[in-house]
């Protein structure tokens, strides 16, 4: 969803209270059902993580949420970016008036 409103992304943000970077993937299959693993890089480094299949739709929820997040900053850094731009462009427009002179534009001379 597109926010137009930088307050309305903040207070989205605000609602995340549990996230986890990341990926969750199937490592193998069992006669159990699959075995899974989270994976994501911290310090440009691989990370795994082994997750029971208790925690599969919690983690899965989690790393959802780490989406949501990150698209919300996205939005709300463009919003802010553009917001600054367009004050910018606004005050570059005023300065370039110039305030009238005093002075009459054709001066005559005194000869």
């Amino acid at each position: 969803m597109k926010y137009s409103n930088p307050n309305e992304i903040l207070q989205q943000i605000a609602q995340i209270q549990r996230m986890e970077p990341g990926k969750l993937c199937v490592i193998r299959r069992g006669p159990n059902g699959p075995y899974y693993n989270l994976q994501c890089r911290q310090q440009g480094k691989v990370f795994t993580q082994y997750v029971p299949a208790e925690q599969v739709e919690v983690i899965t929820q989690h790393t959802a949420n780490y989406q949501k997040f990150q698209t919300l900053v996205s939005q709300y850094a463009q919003l802010i970016i553009q917001q600054t731009r367009a004050e910018r462009t606004a005050e570059s427009k005023k300065k370039t008036l110039r305030p009238r002179s005093s002075w009459p534009k054709n001066r005559k001379s005194s000869s």
